[in-house]
């Protein structure tokens, strides 16, 4: 049986990884379709993206890296998957997923959702936290994969080059 992991994974966080080694085990091939999403501004290209999941995933043999930038059901269908794997973290990813299922469903019955619920310790974890952690300069390097962690804190440790601005210099008047 063939899943389908989509999203936009930019960037991929220990989160999703767990959620992908989880499903590996549980199907015959796991596709991470990455979404080339015309209406967002990543951080990251989708190529970049794929290689930091290549990257961070080459142990998981039944593991298949893609992009669409179709509806997911539509992806799905002609990669032959019958199965969507989503993960749940908290109550609101729940009623936006399972939303998407029954729409997904409705327009591809032969289709099904599978909701894995992720470990404890990422049930906080999403790429828009960590980036934002990245970009003030906290440490990311226990919530995403080594080689992320590496390209997030270069991403945003690069600096404009310093220019130097003469301060202007005010005549005083003494004062008597």
């Amino acid at each position: 049986m063939i899943a389908v992991y989509p999203g936009s994974f930019d960037p991929i966080t220990l989160g999703h990884l767990d959620i992908i080694e989880r499903g590996c085990k549980l199907f015959e091939k796991v596709v991470v379709a990455v979404a080339r999403n015309p209406n967002k501004a990543p951080l990251f290209t989708v190529q970049r993206r794929l290689e930091q999941i290549q990257t961070c995933s080459q142990h998981l043999v039944n593991l298949e890296l893609d992009t669409f930038d179709t509806l997911t059901v539509t992806y799905a269908q002609k990669r032959k998957a019958q199965v969507l794997l989503r993960g749940l973290r908290v109550l609101s990813d729940f009623e936006y997923e399972l939303q998407m299922a029954h729409t997904n469903h409705s327009l591809s019955p032969q289709i099904e959702t599978v909701f894995l619920a992720t470990s404890n310790e990422y049930s906080f974890l999403s790429s828009s936290l960590v980036k934002e952690i990245a970009k003030f300069g906290g440490s990311v390097a226990h919530l995403v994969p080594k080689n992320v962690a590496i390209e997030l804190e270069e991403c945003f440790t690069k600096t404009p080059p310093l220019v130097s601005i003469p301060t202007p210099i005010v005549p005083t008047t003494p004062t008597d």
